[in-house]
């Protein structure tokens, strides 16, 4: 076949990107990384964009997936990308599409006047940092090592929370009576459930005294029976870990009263795309 004349005005990379984890865990088969460790991106393009747009694909997490791999091509298996570097990800695609800032709404919690407000994408990307996971969380004589979880695992635990949440919202529209009661307690118990799983797979491994525990349903069996102390223990600490990752608050200052405050920010696929 005969090389496209027009090639020479194919899209070209618009930004680059250093991942806040350095991209030193991820295998060839994840991410192709370049040398310098930094990752082209270039600006989406016109299927990208109706991909983004098209609801069901941002429900299932598909459109985000196919929108890393299209416009960050070293990036060859989306779903393993793990949640310390999926906001630069998404930010740095934002960043070359032309969008060097984004528009948030926010109410001044001392005059209550809700104003939009600009985001300097650039300046956001500065401020992220990946959790520390080199170190272990030692409890007696065990021993946990954490890791981030990836893309394809926050999408099932999102999938998991929405059901859930429908759960919860019919339960409210049942008459007060034992099967309102337990459904109310089958929900919790999902609740319950699913938090577990998502902890037992952010753990790498518990290592005791005599052996190295990987396996992920002995891992989730320990939480599930293990003393209520050293759960708590371990369900903070990587609390701890995935809060030292995420986008720190947003400084404001209001336009009416100048009252200046943080406000909560997080990335939303669909607002952010749509």
């Amino acid at each position: 076949m005969n090389q496209n004349p027009l090639k020479q005005y194919f899209r070209r990379p618009a930004v680059y990107l250093k991942l806040p984890s350095g991209g030193k865990d991820y295998t060839p088969d994840v991410i192709d990384m370049p040398e310098n460790g930094e990752l082209p991106i270039y600006p989406m393009t016109a299927i990208d964009e109706i991909t983004a747009r098209t609801p069901d694909a941002l429900f299932n997490g598909v459109a985000v997936a196919e929108l890393m791999k299209s416009c960050v091509p070293n990036i060859k298996d989306p779903w393993r990308i793990s949640s310390n570097d999926l906001d630069a990800l998404l930010i740095g695609i934002k960043a070359a599409a032309g969008g060097d800032g984004l528009s948030i709404e926010s109410t001044c919690p001392s005059c209550q006047e809700e104003s939009t407000y600009g985001v300097n994408l650039v300046g956001l990307l500065s401020t992220l940092v990946a959790g520390d996971y080199t170190k272990e969380l030692k409890i007696s004589d065990l021993s946990f090592k954490f890791r981030p979880l990836t893309y394809k695992e926050m999408n099932e635990a999102a999938l998991s929370q929405f059901e859930i949440q429908k759960m919860f919202q019919g339960i409210n529209s049942m008459p007060d009576g034992p099967d309102k009661e337990a459904a109310s307690n089958q929900a919790l118990k999902k609740i319950t459930e699913l938090t577990m799983q998502l902890l037992s797979k952010a753990i790498t491994y518990v290592q005791t005294p005599g052996t190295r525990v990987e396996e992920p349903e002995f891992i989730l069996d320990f939480l599930q029976n293990c003393d209520r102390n050293i759960y708590i223990q371990v369900r903070d600490y990587n609390a701890e870990l995935k809060m030292a990752t995420q986008m720190k608050p947003i400084d404001i200052r209001c336009i009416k009263c100048n009252h200046e405050y943080k406000q909560e920010f997080t990335l939303n696929a669909s607002d952010f795309f749509g």
